[in-house]
């Protein structure tokens, strides 16, 4: 909502865009993107189309025009290079800058092709550097076009790495040198709004309580059979394990009531993880209750 209502100001309240283009993963451009416009009364004169799906689809919202128009990522390089439409977008929203770490990908080069273009530009991400500081390299060139973390990430690793991995001459990976998080972190820090949840949410104290769920002998005997010998052998099937880390999976399986025969097929065992969480429902006494499987 944020976000939104700033691309509003920026629009009707300063004039200082003119169009704008929202990239995001397909599931956030398709539905969450438009459900959040939808939402809030101070937004319902922004219009916006949501360039997905087939290419007649795609085509049709770029001909709208919209204020807003969202893409999916995967389409970034259709709309730039392939999709005949002009790029007078001049503002651009990442949403999830994070898939645009690797700058040998083809979406990052179709951007920066039309970066000069792009007024403002904007990335929203929860992990800026998964991977590490290596990351943030390719994401700030989208950003300032190199000013902060160098034009070029050849100039990025002499300043702020050191070879780790290598084999010869060949590098296979970096490791930060001692000063480098901090000094990249000051130079991006006046493009950069960070946040942390705990700096904002006061949450309960965590209390954590272990539930043993028990297997029958019958069940146990299975467990340490196909654990034993690689191989379970069934009324309604087989279940193979070819080796450890498959091995890991069908124990894991089996454990928690269900397991994947080798057609396919699912074979259910007990409930007994269910049987603990109804008794957990019921002791909540209609409390809120969140389930992460």
């Amino acid at each position: 909502m944020i976000t939104l209502s700033a691309i509003s100001d920026l629009l009707f309240d300063s004039f200082e865009v003119h169009r704008v283009l929202v990239i995001a993963p397909l599931r956030v451009a398709r539905d969450t993107w438009p459900t959040e416009i939808q939402k809030w009364s101070h937004l319902r004169s922004l219009t916006y189309a949501v360039a997905v799906g087939t290419l007649k689809e795609r085509k049709a919202a770029l001909m709208q025009r919209a204020d807003i128009t969202i893409i999916n990522r995967e389409n970034l390089q259709w709309l730039i290079d392939d999709s005949g439409f002009p790029f007078d977008f001049d503002m651009v929203i990442i949403d999830e800058l994070s898939s645009f770490k690797n700058h040998k990908a083809k979406r990052f080069k179709s951007l920066m092709k039309v970066r000069p273009y792009i007024h403002r530009i904007i990335g929203l991400t929860g992990t800026p550097s998964s991977n590490g500081l290596m990351d943030l390299w390719a994401e700030f060139k989208l950003l300032d076009k190199g000013q902060r973390l160098g034009r070029f990430i050849t100039q990025y690793r002499i300043n702020y790495f050191i070879p780790d991995k290598r084999n010869g001459e060949i590098i296979y990976s970096y490791k930060p040198l001692p000063y480098a998080e901090d000094a990249i972190y000051r130079r991006i820090s006046d493009i950069t709004i960070s946040m942390k949840s705990t700096d904002h949410l006061k949450m309960p104290e965590l209390i954590s309580t272990q539930y043993e769920v028990k297997l029958s002998d019958a069940e146990r005997d299975r467990y340490e059979n196909l654990k034993q010998e690689l191989i379970l052998q069934l009324p309604d099937g087989e279940i193979t394990a070819a080796n450890a880390a498959a091995l890991t999976g069908k124990l894991s399986q089996l454990a928690n009531g269900a397991i994947y025969s080798d057609t396919g097929e699912i074979m259910e065992f007990h409930d007994r993880k269910l049987d603990a969480l109804e008794d957990i429902i019921e002791a909540a006494n209609e409390k809120p209750l969140l389930v992460a499987y």
